[in-house]
């Protein structure tokens, strides 16, 4: 697991300075503390730091050259089943000579070129130069578990793992206007935009060829519409979920460093848990983040797992100064505004486990792949949805926050938008009636989703909006993970991510999914047997964190709240009519449905105080 980066002078007489190139490398040191290296020929620069998991000796070591000296790579990620191709490799007439995945990763591409890629499982960014050829291969896997970011600018093409290295490197830290309004209407920016101009990301899936003349290609080279199209009917759904899933965490178990778990005592963390200690794996350490506030407290869940099991378990709180120090912190290893409001937490609790181990295992992604969000049962009656908009209004639906919130969601009466809209916590209505902004995103790329996700499931909203999720707020939680891991120098693997359960869950039967009070039927059956009651039958509670209690009763926040209804945020023209002052007023009367209109603005203040003065 490492940082990446690089710049391409289209201007073939431009040398690269190395000065230049080793300051970006190193505004990653976070992601790759135990090594670093250079690689720099006339035009063309490449970088890497390096966090050691796989051959932790030298013999890892990158840019890494193909033994040719044609090719030349850097990359961050792990493919878990790189040992598969030693025998093929071998019978081609190559040696291997170390024990990285790195080494089977260029020989594989030197082999076969991107023919290769469809037969990789792991989570990847890794960009290849080709001196013969005089062109950049820029690849990203799957789901977009690993970042990379470019800019093509001043006749210039620099890459990187994160935002931070291309700013480093002299691209200007520019907000863009479409990027702005997603974030306030969506939450985040999807696909290959970013919120930034001049900034883009590479598509999870996708591989970019980038020319020394300045010529840049896009090719899609995994697409899950037609992989679900394409799989296979599953006779038995339980019995080959198990023992999928068991396969997926016993290939991300592949380390020769010490593996974790973050553990929140929910059912995905927990059926992690309980397939390694089905298959024998013994001192696993979990790590858990727990509140003083009963209702977002899921720690003595974890603690009785962990026990269950006997794996070490070390939880922790975050509050008040400290939870305020994280946020900030997060936000600069975020580069953008944070938005799903777990992200001091999370660094908080990665930091926690560094002294102990080098990578944890998370159980993100089962929530998209099963339906595992309370948002999506008000997608299952769309004529429900809208007769609970003609009397939300009563106090049933305004005395609760979610029940609050389902009755504003239910004034959406175009189902496309229900579910473009579906992940937001505020929505159009909401933002032209408080925040006086009326016109919506473009939004292009969601758009193009749901066409292809109303193809593949049609007049099926819950199915549609698993399929868009996966592309689009799946992505920005995977961001948010890699993120705050790497702030701590941790890898993070995700088992519900192997493409053999996307593809296979996305094929099967509503039943299999939408089943029961919960959800997620073939994940509760495949696991009723490993599973405790009070896990399989626990309220979901995940990662949520009270911050509307935080703002006006800790010491931190409380300065910060009245700095913010100050701003110079609202001094933006896009901003310019919102009363932030009585937002604040609001709050502090103990309206806490204004929690959801307050905190986007609320982190992009810290954003826009923080982080941009850095550069």
């Amino acid at each position: 697991m490492c940082g990446i980066n690089g710049i391409l002078y289209f201007q073939s007489q431009k040398k690269v300075d190395e000065s230049i190139l080793t300051k970006m490398r190193d505004s990653l040191e976070h992601r790759g503390p135990d090594d670093k290296g250079l690689f720099i020929e006339n035009n063309i620069g490449l970088g890497h730091r390096r966090l050691s998991v796989l051959d932790v000796s030298k013999a890892g070591q990158q840019p890494f050259l193909s033994d040719d000296g044609r090719y030349i790579m850097v990359y961050n990620g792990e493919i878990y089943n790189f040992k598969d191709f030693y025998p093929e490799l071998r019978s081609n007439g190559f040696t291997i000579k170390t024990t990285s995945d790195t080494e089977v990763l260029l020989k594989l591409f030197e082999l076969y070129g991107s023919k290769m890629f469809h037969r990789l499982n792991g989570m990847f960014a890794f960009v290849i130069w080709d001196k013969k050829e005089r062109k950049l291969t820029a690849v990203r896997d799957r789901m977009g578990v690993k970042p990379l970011y470019y800019s093509s600018f001043n006749e210039s093409f620099y890459f990187a793992s994160e935002q931070k290295a291309l700013f480093t490197a002299g691209v200007p830290l520019k907000m863009a206007q479409e990027g702005l309004e997603e974030y306030i209407f969506n939450r985040f920016v999807a696909g290959e935009n970013t919120l930034y101009e001049n900034i883009k990301k590479v598509l999870p899936g996708y591989v970019m060829t980038i020319h020394e003349s300045g010529k840049i290609t896009n090719e899609k080279w995994w697409d899950l519409k037609s992989e679900i199209q394409n799989q296979s009917i599953i006779q038995n759904p339980e019995t080959w979920f198990r023992e999928t899933f068991d396969d997926s965490v016993k290939l991300r178990m592949i380390s020769d460093v010490p593996v974790g778990v973050l553990l929140s005592g929910g059912l995905d963390s927990s059926s992690i848990l309980a397939s390694l200690n089905h298959q024998n794996y013994k001192t696993v350490q979990t790590f858990n983040v727990g509140f003083k506030e009963k209702e977002h407290n899921e720690s003595h869940l974890a603690k009785k797992m962990a026990e269950k099991f006997d794996f070490g378990f070390h939880t922790m709180k975050l509050e008040d100064n400290n939870l305020f120090d994280k946020l900030i912190d997060s936000t600069y290893f975020q580069d953008e505004p944070i938005m799903h409001l777990s992200e001091p937490h999370i660094l908080a609790l990665s930091q926690l486990a560094k002294p102990s181990v080098k990578v944890l295992l998370s159980g993100e992604g089962a929530d998209e792949l099963m339906g595992g969000y309370f948002r999506y049962k008000a997608l299952k009656y769309p004529s429900l949805l809208h007769s609970i908009g003609a009397i939300g209004n009563m106090d049933y639906f305004t005395s609760k926050p979610r029940y609050e919130k389902l009755a504003r969601y239910s004034q959406i009466r175009d189902h496309d938008d229900l579910v473009l809209f579906n992940g937001s916590n505020i929505y159009p209505k909401d933002i032209a009636k408080s925040f006086g902004i009326t016109n919506p995103p473009r939004n292009e790329y969601r758009n193009k989703i749901l066409e292809e996700a109303k193809s593949l499931y049609p007049k099926n909203l819950r199915r549609q909006a698993l399929y868009f999720d996966q592309h689009t707020y799946l992505c920005s939680l995977l961001d948010r993970n890699d993120r705050c891991t790497m702030g701590a120098s941790i890898e993070c693997r995700e088992p519900f991510l192997d493409q053999r359960l996307i593809i296979g869950i996305g094929s099967l039967e509503d039943k299999w999914l939408f089943t029961g009070k919960k959800w997620k039927y073939v994940l509760k059956s495949a696991m009723s047997d490993r599973l405790p009651k009070e896990i399989l039958n626990f309220k979901k509670v995940g990662l949520s964190v009270p911050w509307g209690d935080y703002l006006i009763k800790s010491p931190g926040f409380i300065d910060e709240l009245e700095s913010f209804s100050k701003s110079d945020l609202f001094k933006i023209p896009y901003f310019e009519h919102i009363n932030a002052k009585k937002l604040v007023e609001n709050l502090r009367k103990g309206d806490i449905k204004m929690t959801p209109y307050l905190m986007p603005l609320f982190m992009m203040h810290i954003w826009l105080k923080t982080y941009t003065t850095k550069f």
